[in-house]
């Protein structure tokens, strides 16, 4: 049921509400033509050392109104820690559609490979970092900064939010060009993503979880871990960092992953309730790993889960 925020004139719409009507307004209108708020997009930006090579993609929203700042979203891609690229189709479809709504958003890349682990980490929150550097300039709020990440980068998403402000997670020295800055963020939106490196399984071809250990040598190399049980897969696990205070997630995965099972998301789901964190699961049936916000192995999706994450970003950023 669609309900109406008690407040005072002008009448305010819930995050609900204002999500359904912004997908609304992308709506196909007239004869095949569609509504779009103007986004800018400035690709390949610097936003690490000079020694390094890997760039962020910018993607503005429409001006806010004289006087506002706008919220803004980290987006970091997958490919298990080794591959993958900032500007992937998924990532055009998902910071895209949070510009169109309102948001800044940067997507990044970062480390990869053999040993990326923890600089990979420490280039997600400088990309926070970097958002805070140009908050004048981008006209964003740097109070109102989510994360968000798919497979690999849904893992780190998780880690830049959960370990926000512990120092021996936190980028200093020659690892961070912006050490005045906090890379702390309001909210994380995990796309299956991996949350406890040493309890992740193996599937058979539809999903379904076989028990077996999945420890890959590729992931061992990605993390410096001499073993399936090395201390570095856990402290390097989403799960581990949870407490009473962590900050709000939404998990989006599939039933049919055959990446990362969806006993990862179901994992940390029950840490965050025994902690008492605010929350939300989504386990979307037939659906396989890297989908976006609306399609899945070029289909719909059972549910259109633009409204679910905008709803959680206004929920917790505003717009």
């Amino acid at each position: 049921m669609m309900s109406f925020c008690r407040r005072s004139s002008p009448l305010q719409l819930s995050p609900g509400f204002r999500a359904l009507a912004f997908l609304l307004l992308l709506a196909p209108f007239g004869a095949g033509r569609a509504v779009e708020p103007a986004v800018e997009v400035r690709a390949d930006l610097p936003f690490l050392s000079a020694d390094r090579k890997e760039k962020l993609d910018l993607f503005l929203p429409a001006p806010p109104p004289a006087g506002r700042r706008s919220p803004a979203v980290v987006w970091i891609h997958g490919g298990g820690w080794a591959g993958g690229t900032k500007n992937e189709a998924r990532a055009k479809n998902i910071c895209g559609l949070l510009a169109q709504a309102g948001y800044v958003v940067v997507s990044i890349d970062y480390k990869l490979g053999d040993g990326a682990w923890p600089t990979n980490l420490y280039d997600c929150k400088n990309a926070v970092r970097y958002l805070r550097v140009h908050a004048a300039e981008y006209r964003l709020d740097p109070e109102r900064i989510g994360v968000a990440g798919g497979s690999a980068g849904g893992h780190l998403a998780l880690m830049v939010g959960l370990t926000g402000g512990k120092p021996e997670f936190e980028p200093t020295g020659a690892a961070t060009p912006y050490p005045q800055y906090s890379s702390r963020v309001r909210c994380v939106i995990n796309m299956y993503g991996v949350t406890d490196l040493l309890t992740r399984q193996n599937t058979d071809p539809k999903g379904r979880p076989t028990g077996v250990s999945k420890m890959s040598a590729s992931l061992l190399r990605s993390f410096g871990a001499d073993s399936a049980t090395a201390d570095v897969l856990r402290l390097a696990s989403p799960v581990t960092h949870v407490a009473k205070d962590s900050l709000p997630i939404l998990t989006l995965h599939g039933r049919a992953d055959a990446t990362v099972d969806y006993p990862q998301a179901e994992e940390l789901d029950r840490v965050l309730k025994q902690h008492g964190v605010a929350h939300e699961l989504v386990l979307l049936d037939g659906v396989g790993h890297t989908f976006d916000f609306q399609t899945w192995n070029k289909k719909p999706l059972p549910r259109d889960v633009r409204a679910i994450a905008l709803t959680f970003l206004e929920k917790h950023l505003g717009r």
